[in-house]
């Protein structure tokens, strides 16, 4: 079986060459997005600091309370485990939310009433 899984938040352990010729640092945030051969070898989204952007203009740094700011995406590239840890199992409370929130961008109006219905029974149990 896999050391990691699919949405699981990890962190480099080693700076990597991107694509784009950038470098990611040791320690930058990522979430794995596929999972290669039972995990060999992972996709993974690696996000930079906070920043807000206005049309037509670069990023710009920001403060994590700015209204309109939102985690800079710096790379997708492919690692292998040693060259990543786990920060948070997808398996955990914030980690199944997210694969809800995942799983319900793919369902239909009449879909997701259903699942809105069944969570607001859930809740009053």
């Amino acid at each position: 079986m896999s050391q990691f899984q699919l949405f699981d938040s990890i962190q480099l352990t080693e700076a990597l060459l991107l694509d784009t010729g950038k470098t990611a640092p040791i320690g930058s945030p990522g979430a794995i997005v596929e999972v290669f051969n039972h995990g060999e070898a992972y996709l993974v989204e690696l996000f930079g600091g906070w920043v807000t952007a206005e049309v037509g203009e670069d990023f710009s740094i920001a403060d994590q309370g700015h209204p309109n700011s939102f985690v800079e995406t710096i790379g997708l590239t492919t690692v292998y485990p040693h060259q990543i840890h786990l920060v948070k199992s997808a398996g955990e409370p914030n980690g199944i939310r997210s694969q809800l929130l995942a799983l319900m961008d793919e369902l239909s109006e009449a879909k997701l009433e259903k699942v809105r219905d069944f969570a607001q029974s859930l809740k009053s149990k």
